[in-house]
């Protein structure tokens, strides 16, 4: 997704909210909120699955996971744009940090966090 792109996503989803008057409801701690609610509802969908039925979604209930995770960028991108921060850049930065936290040699192969790497 280019600046570009996540800044008219970050307008229309401005004109939505402005439109209906919900703006007054969009504070930092309710789009918080209803970001939780919504990632919740994405982990219902796999609760239990085994793994190989999580890879292998039906395409009824990839519809519906796809429509959760819409809502979850939804309420994400609102939310960054409330906060003014830039989502692209704090994720090539925080990118930038994982690369040094785990590196290649160190953490290849494992999913063991960053502080237990050198134990």
């Amino acid at each position: 997704m280019s600046n570009n792109e996540l800044s008219n996503l970050k307008q229309r989803l401005r004109e939505f909210t402005e439109a209906r008057d919900w703006d007054q409801f969009h504070s930092p701690k309710n789009l918080c909120m209803a970001l939780s609610a919504e990632v919740a509802e994405i982990t219902e969908h796999f609760q239990w699955l085994t793994e190989e039925q999580s890879q292998n979604i039906p395409a009824k209930k990839l519809k519906e996971v796809e429509s959760e995770l819409a809502d979850t960028f939804i309420y994400l991108v609102r939310l960054a744009d409330k906060l003014n921060v830039d989502l692209l850049k704090v994720a090539e930065e925080k990118i930038d940090v994982n690369e040094k936290r785990y590196p290649v040699e160190k953490a290849k192969g494992n999913a063991i966090k960053y502080t237990q790497l050198d134990e």
